[in-house]
């Protein structure tokens, strides 16, 4: 008797304790969603003045930032096609590097070569963007200075270390995905007759493009929104350009470099460009996830 009335409270204290555990993961849920609601309604507020003021059109398609002229001009063209030629350009470098290099360390690796390169990866995760951003201003802008003449500082060079930088955000959350895939679709591809790279490119990998499409976004979602690194070596001429080996400046560096000074207008113009921001990262997600359900009825 005594050993079953220990055994319900056993049971009741367990049950306690998950509804515990389920109630406080429901908060932190709610708490992501309400602080993204705050952030969001505190940058539109900020920034929904300019678009009456100068206009979605203007703002938007114009392509000349000057805000201290009479009257003032306040076009973020340049900047918004500066940071998608930017991004696009690390994401078309890297997103190959970052699968291939997933599969190897997934299949491939040796475990004394992975036990080295997987806390590498890691410790890249965890390095702040100044240090990036200084180790590209020291190594290479001298090389791409050498190479194209100039001063070295240009799309080309920022694109190359967002690349760096955007790497193991994809390539972890890639191998996880293809870890995650039951080596019996590897195998019995194999048995099939199939070979080890055509079994990985044709099964494998499709199997686990849901972790791989979530990193890739990860990776993008960062190199849109990347600052500090991209402050120190893209040149920053606010001016429109589809030369890679211009300077040119994207919408997050307009922003850190002239918020210190800016007020009135001009302060809502930078809110504003953090509005466009903000929608160019839904935009994508919401691009990537159409695109991700597609894939799956293929």
């Amino acid at each position: 008797m005594e050993n079953n009335n220990y055994r319900k409270d056993r049971v009741e204290l367990a049950e306690f304790r998950e509804k515990i555990f389920k109630y406080f993961f429901l908060l932190c849920a709610l708490l992501s969603i309400l602080f993204i609601i705050l952030i969001s309604v505190f940058i539109f507020r900020g920034g929904l003045n300019i678009f009456t003021e100068v206009g979605i059109k203007d703002f938007i398609f114009n392509t000349k930032w000057a805000p201290m002229d009479n009257p003032p001009s306040f076009g973020i063209g340049a900047f918004i096609i500066g940071s998608i030629i930017v991004t696009l350009l690390a994401s078309v470098m890297a997103i190959p590097i970052a699968i291939f290099t997933s599969v190897f360390l997934a299949v491939d690796c040796p475990k004394w070569l992975y036990k080295i390169l997987k806390p590498a990866l890691n410790l890249m995760a965890g390095i702040p963007s100044i240090v990036y951003g200084f180790f590209a201003l020291t190594a290479i802008v001298p090389i791409m200075r050498d190479l194209f003449k100039g001063n070295g500082m240009s799309i080309l060079t920022a694109s190359i270390l967002l690349l760096v930088m955007i790497l193991p955000t994809i390539i972890s959350l890639a191998e996880t995905s293809i870890r995650a895939v039951p080596k019996a679709f590897y195998t019995g591809s194999v048995a099939l007759g199939a070979t080890h790279e055509r079994s990985m490119m044709k099964v494998v990998l499709p199997a686990a493009r849901s972790g791989i499409f979530a990193g890739i976004i990860l990776g993008i979602g960062r190199a849109i929104g990347e600052t500090m690194a991209v402050i120190l070596i893209a040149g920053n001429q606010p001016r429109l350009t589809f030369n890679i080996l211009a300077g040119v400046r994207t919408m997050t560096t307009n922003i850190v470099m002239e918020m210190a000074y800016a007020y009135g207008l001009h302060q809502e113009a930078l809110i504003a460009t953090a509005c466009v921001l903000f929608i160019f990262i839904l935009l994508i997600n919401i691009s990537f996830y159409i695109f991700k359900k597609r894939s799956e009825y293929l």
